[in-house]
């Protein structure tokens, strides 16, 4: 028996041998999409923290530094952005179903790159909101939705670790992020790191386009946009629940990495030390979205958003309020940046899980057209605080936790209409 298992048998291979080759090929081709979805997170992840730190609008602020309003104008480029990015869920859906997984990745990688290599030539404001928040907006949308639709069906029991560990490559990202563009800056110029960046996404975007596939190949056809994308899901009133609850939560993720350098100089507290809270923030992200992955496996995903997202609004309750601090500040940043990115591991699995495999795709999509309104939570709460300018950023600490607990809060409701037992996991 042993001789069986151990050498090629009479008539070929030992299939206990077959089996094992099998299991640890499955495993390292298992781990290798996983770092291929990583790498197709860096292109938008990039820029997504670039309308978060502001690194290039404090730079195009000295350039622009003669034109009335230059701040305000300035960041309608990252607003602009981040509504693309969000937007044009419906037309990757489409795409996709129509043509495929190929062309709709390759359309995603090109306009992305080449947002950022034309944002390199820019002369006039507007040239960025065309550049930097139209086109590359577009292109990383296309990617962006086609990795959340495509990841989750290559895996069952481990779905939200592995949402986890693609969407880490976003803490990464910001970390190498922060340093590379000051770097750049510094060095060449803004143009210039527009440039270098948009290199350094076009390698990343061939790796990934020759690496990532889909598991299960289905038959193209002509098809309209209703019969791929339609808005019956919103009769569904457990997803219209969970959709308003993310979309709440998510208004107050972008405010944080906005406000806390200027809040760093408020306080007293240098430039460096402004920059190196962030880049806590960051790193927060990369472990908190993988170890969200995994407890969302183990204890259940929706169960998992609604604690981790309650803890989060806490902590700008509780310690961003009374930070006076380097290191109260300090504190914040390392809970927030681990808590904040529930949203972005969990989104796809518990949207899975809510409409099924059919209407997953249009989940995604709606899900995503949904973000359009909570990029623009910055801009309601400077709305509130200048209203309010005794309490000097009092309103993006409240609003920050007052939309992560309301959101919670939402999501309890889902969590019970789906089912009242409280050990059910899900």
């Amino acid at each position: 028996m042993a001789f069986y298992f151990s050498f090629p048998c009479a008539r070929g291979i030992s299939p206990f041998f077959l089996h094992t080759k099998k299991k640890i090929f499955h495993f390292f081709f298992g781990l290798l999409r996983i770092l291929v979805m990583i790498t197709f997170f860096f292109p938008f992840t990039f820029f997504f923290v670039w309308a978060n730190l502001g690194v290039m609008q404090a730079e195009y602020e000295q350039v622009f530094a003669g034109t009335p309003d230059v701040q305000l104008y300035l960041s309608f480029a990252g607003t602009l952005m981040e509504v693309f990015v969000n937007l044009m869920g419906p037309a990757a859906q489409y795409i996709l179903a129509r043509w495929g997984l190929r062309p709709l990745l390759l359309l995603g990688s090109f306009l992305s790159v080449l947002g950022l290599e034309m944002a390199g030539f820019t002369t006039e404001i507007w040239h960025l909101y065309l550049c930097q928040g139209v086109v590359f907006g577009t292109g990383a949308s296309l990617v962006y939705a086609a990795v959340m639709t495509i990841l989750p069906t290559w895996f069952l029991k481990r779905r939200s670790l592995a949402m986890g560990v693609a969407s880490s490559g976003s803490g990464l990202g910001a970390i190498v992020l922060t340093f590379v563009l000051n770097a750049l800056n510094g060095s060449v110029g803004p143009a210039w790191a527009y440039r270098v960046l948009g290199f350094i996404i076009l390698g990343l975007c061939v790796l990934a386009n020759l690496l990532v596939r889909e598991r299960v190949k289905v038959q193209r056809q002509a098809r309209k946009l209703n019969e791929v994308f339609s808005l019956s899901i919103l009769k569904d009133v457990t997803f219209v629940l969970w959709m308003v609850g993310s979309m709440i939560k998510l208004a107050g993720f972008f405010l944080p990495f906005w406000f806390i350098p200027s809040y760093a100089y408020y306080i007293g507290l240098s430039a460096d030390q402004g920059t190196v809270l962030i880049a806590v923030m960051s790193a927060g992200q990369f472990i908190g979205r993988i170890t969200i992955g995994y407890l969302g496996d183990r204890f259940g995903r929706l169960n998992t958003d609604i604690v981790i997202s309650t803890i989060c609004g806490l902590s700008s309750f509780l310690i961003w309020t009374f930070a006076t601090t380097y290191g109260i500040l300090m504190a914040f940043c390392i809970i927030f940046g681990f808590t904040c990115g529930a949203y972005f591991t969990l989104m796809s699995p518990i949207t899975y899980d809510i409409v099924g495999h059919d209407r997953f795709p249009t989940g995604v999509s709606t899900m995503l057209l949904s973000n359009v309104v909570s990029v623009f939570g910055p801009n309601i709460a400077s709305g509130i605080q200048a209203a309010v300018p005794q309490s000097p950023y009092l309103v993006y600490m409240m609003f920050t936790g007052a939309t992560y607990i309301v959101g919670a809060m939402i999501l309890v409701v889902v969590r019970f209409r789906i089912s009242p037992s409280i050990r059910y996991h899900i």
